[in-house]
């Protein structure tokens, strides 16, 4: 192959200072090098310009978890994942429930898929479903700065809290079947309930010392407010770029394309299908499987059989099957059952000596489970309302 020459005379402009000199053969041994590369490798015909990556207008369902995951990630929570069983919200997974057990400190934050039979609509009402998802923070002891943490956690999905009405309405929270209660606040941004605050006060019919401090994202409602649609099954879960022919084309992932079909299944089963004798047969054999377990102090996996105790009384309930005052002694029985796990737990741990006592407690300067006492909630906003009772 033929070379080419170099189109720049080597001596052309040698300056006569000799440090001048070094630095200009070096430039030109680089425009040799660059000829011969010439002469070997062929001419790349021009390309047309690339548009300009599209910017995202809003954040998709999973990107508001992510931000959440990474805003408490960065204020001292251990990022866990969902328990994997059915459970009607957020707050029946054990690392809520049994670790507001005790005196030790703890602080996690993780996502909840949480199924109420009763709510199903067959897919068909805009913003009421069987199967949801919930951001749940447990921050205990419940720091004093909580509600600067949750309005930061707003201003993390980019809520400009001056532009935007947000309101903190007394709702005090019971659970019945888990024996537990709370002091609590609905927040409501420009009029939606779109997060749950709780001060837990007992659980498993224990006091809690110290109080953990409880926030509870409602993320369906939140990302229809952020992507301003009216219907759950709109929300844009993601969104992505393919090639197209005439340039990069925007692809989305929505709601409905997840969970539409689920929605209509499980509706169907829940009031249509599920087995009633099966179902109670199966809620008299959890509850006695988790008395077996209580008596050979193994608080985790009793707790998981009363969790699927409640998941079968709520089948049983959306089915129709138990009467009103069947309810409630299913109620009593499954409540009784979350406070005999609780109180096992609680005698496990002190048993270990409370081994994480005398942790620095995240974000909390200074402030170790030693000073649990110290540690109460200072701030609730002036407003009162009846105790709101969450019965799954």
């Amino acid at each position: 192959m033929r070379m080419e020459a170099c189109p720049t005379p080597l001596r052309a402009h040698l300056p006569a200072d000799p440090v001048k000199l070094r630095v200009s053969a070096q430039t030109q041994a680089a425009r040799r090098a660059s000829c011969r590369r010439a002469a070997h490798c062929p001419r790349r015909p021009p390309t047309a310009k690339r548009p300009a990556p599209r910017r995202p207008l809003m954040l998709t369902f999973q990107q508001i978890i992510l931000t959440l995951q990474s805003y408490w990630d960065r204020q001292g929570c251990a990022l866990l994942q969902p328990i994997d069983m059915e459970v009607g919200a957020g707050t029946s997974h054990v690392h809520t429930f049994l670790r507001a057990i005790g005196p030790e400190p703890w602080r996690a934050a993780y996502v909840q898929p949480s199924r109420r039979p009763k709510d199903g609509r067959y897919g068909e009402n805009p913003n009421r479903l069987q199967h949801y998802y919930q951001y749940q923070v447990v921050l205990k002891p419940a720091p004093e700065n909580i509600l600067d943490l949750y309005l930061g956690s707003l201003e993390a999905l980019g809520f400009d809290l001056k532009q935007n009405d947000v309101r903190f309405v007394e709702d005090d929270w019971e659970n019945p079947t888990l024996g537990a209660w709370g002091l609590g606040w609905e927040v409501w941004l420009n009029g939606m309930e779109v997060t749950q605050f709780t001060y837990f006060q007992q659980v498993g019919g224990l006091d809690c010392k110290p109080v953990l401090g409880e926030i509870t994202y409602g993320l369906e409602r939140l990302a229809m407010y952020l992507q301003k649609v009216e219907n759950v099954y709109d929300l844009v879960w993601t969104e992505w770029e393919e090639p197209g022919p005439n340039g990069p084309e925007l692809r989305r992932l929505t709601y409905g394309d997840v969970y539409h079909q689920n929605e209509v299944e499980q509706s169907t089963y829940n009031f249509e299908q599920a087995n009633v004798e099966l179902l109670f047969t199966f809620f008299n054999s959890y509850e006695a499987e988790a008395k077996r377990m209580i008596e050979a102090q193994l608080a985790l996996p009793a707790y998981e059989l009363v969790l699927k105790a409640g998941h079968t009384f709520n089948l049983l309930d959306a089915r129709g099957a138990i009467s009103v005052t069947e309810r409630a002694a299913y109620i009593g029985r499954i409540r009784a059952l979350s406070r005999l796990v609780a109180q096992a737990y609680y005698d496990s741990r002190e048993k270990l000596g409370f081994p994480m006592i005398g942790n620095p407690v995240p974000g909390v300067p200074g402030l170790t489970t030693d000073a649990q006492e110290a540690a109460q909630p200072a701030w609730a906003p002036p407003l009162k309302a009846e105790r709101k009772i969450d019965q799954d």
